[in-house]
C-alpha cells in the first residue's frame, strides 16, 4: 500500500542500446516458474505443454471427468504417462478424483500462482509473447528491467505472490506479503510519443475496475489518479514507468498491485482502516490462477486498444461509472501547497478538475488527493 503523491506515469531517459536486442533462445515457451526470489540469476524452466494441455482439458470438462484413454491418444502418450502426469499436478496442489470406467475429475487447484494453469486459463484469449510466475520477487518493476536487458520478447508479463522490495510512488514501498494476493508488471514497446501517454495509466484503471467488477461481482472505483478503491478502501494501486529514446517511448512499464486473498487482519496495524482485499469484500477468495489469466487478456486487450487510438469513447463511458471522485469535497497537495474544492471531472488530458471555492476551476497533472474527511486546510 501506498499514498499518492506525483503522475502514476514517469518517463526516464536511457541509452537506445540498453534494452535493445532479440529474444533469447531459452523464451520459446511463453511461461516460466521460479519459486525463489529473483535477481536476475534464477533459471526458470519452461512449462512442459503437456502439462497445460492436459489442465486445459480438465477445465473444459468442468465438473464432469476427462477420459485418461483420451487424453493419451490425444497426446500420443501411454496411460501409464498421463497417470504419472496427474501425479506430478498433485504434488504441486491439484487434486484428482479417479471414477471407475469414466476418467478423472479435477477437484481442487492451487491456490498459489501456477505458470501452467495461468496459461491454460489463457485458452481464447490474448497471450504475451513472454510470461513468467514467481513465488517471490523483489519487484515485479525490476525483474522486467532485468529480463528487458537480458532482450525478452514483449508484450512481457511478470506475475509475483509475493515482493520483497515492492515499489510504489516516489519511491515508496509497496507491501506485498504472500497473502494470496496478485503483483504484476506488463511491459510493452509502444514507439509512441511522450505525449500520447497523458492518460495510459488512467485507461488502465479503468479497465482493471472493469474486471473487478465482472470477475467478483463487486463495486470498484478509480480514485485518480491510479488507486483502485472497493467499499471506500484501497484495494490495488499502479505504477506506470518509460523509458524515452529521444522523441519516442522506447519500454513502457505498468505495474500494478492488488489486494486480492488477502486477510485485513494481517495488514499493518496503520492500513487496516484504508486498505481492502477483494476475497474481504466478497466474503470468499477468488481463484488466484483463473483472475491472473482474466488479468493479463484484459490488460493485453486494453493496450492494442490504446495503441490503435480507439479507447477514447469507451474511456469517457468507463470514468462516468467509475470515478470515485466526482462532486466529492477533496484537497489536492502539491508539494507545500494544498488546495481544497469540489472534484469535477478529468480533462482531455487527464488532469484533476477541482472546482474552487470562488468558482474557479484548477488543473492538477500531479498530486496527492485525498478527500474530505481527510482534508488538510488550504494554504
Amino acid at each position: 500500500m501506498e499514498n499518492s503523491e506525483e503522475p502514476a506515469f514517469f518517463a526516464t531517459v536511457s541509452h537506445p542500446s540498453r534494452c535493445e536486442g532479440t529474444p533469447s533462445a531459452g523464451l520459446v515457451t511463453p511461461a516460466h516458474l521460479s519459486v525463489e526470489s529473483s535477481a536476475g540469476s534464477v533459471e526458470r524452466p519452461p512449462v512442459p505443454p503437456t502439462e497445460v494441455t492436459i489442465l486445459r482439458q480438465f477445465l473444459a470438462a468442468g465438473p464432469d471427468t476427462v477420459s485418461g484413454a483420451r487424453l493419451a491418444k490425444q497426446l500420443g502418450l501411454s496411460r501409464v504417462a498421463i497417470w504419472m502426469q496427474l501425479q506430478k499436478l498433485i504434488r504441486q496442489g491439484f487434486v484428482f478424483e479417479a471414477l471407475h470406467s469414466r476418467g478423472y475429475r479435477m477437484t481442487k487447484t492451487p491456490d498459489t500462482l501456477h505458470p501452467a494453469l495461468v496459461q491454460a486459463h489463457l485458452n481464447g484469449r490474448l497471450r504475451p509473447s513472454h510470461l513468467v510466475c514467481l513465488a517471490t520477487v523483489d519487484s515485479t518493476n525490476s525483474e522486467a528491467e532485468r529480463l528487458l536487458a537480458a532482450g525478452a520478447a514483449v508484450p512481457l508479463v511478470i506475475l509475483a505472490g509475493a515482493q520483497t522490495q515492492g515499489r510504489g510512488r516516489r519511491g515508496r514501498v509497496w507491501h506485498s506479503p504472500p497473502a494470496g494476493n496478485l503483483y504484476s508488471t506488463f511491459v510493452f514497446r509502444p514507439r509512441l510519443e511522450p505525449a500520447r501517454l497523458h492518460d495510459f495509466t488512467l485507461w488502465m484503471g479503468l479497465n482493471i475496475c472493469e474486471l473487478v467488477a465482472n470477475f467478483a461481482k463487486l463495486e470498484p472505483g478509480l480514485k485518480w489518479p491510479n488507486d483502485l478503491h472497493v467499499q471506500g478502501r484501497k484495494a490495488g494501486g499502479m505504477l506506470t514507468e518509460a523509458r524515452v529514446d529521444a522523441d519516442q517511448i522506447r519500454d513502457l512499464v505498468f505495474g500494478l498491485g492488488l489486494n486480492l486473498n488477502g486477510r485485513g487482519a494481517d495488514l499493518p496495524r496503520e492500513l487496516q482502516k484504508t486498505a481492502i482485499s477483494l476475497a474481504d469484500a466478497t466474503g470468499a477468495p477468488l481463484d488466484l490462477n483463473r483472475f491472473a489469466a482474466a488479468l493479463i487478456g484484459r490488460v493485453l486487450s486494453a493496450y492494442d486498444q490504446f495503441l490503435a487510438g480507439t479507447y477514447r469513447d469507451k474511456f469517457a463511458e468507463l470514468w462516468q461509472r467509475y470515478d470515485v471522485l466526482r462532486g466529492r469535497a477533496v484537497s489536492v497537495t502539491q508539494g507545500t501547497r494544498t488546495v481544497a474544492g469540489t472534484a469535477t471531472g478529468i480533462d482531455n488530458e487527464g488532469s484533476l478538475i477541482i472546482r474552487l471555492p470562488s468558482g474557479r476551476s484548477e488543473r492538477f497533472r500531479a498530486g496527492e488527493v485525498t478527500l474530505s474527511r481527510e482534508a488538510a486546510p488550504a494554504v
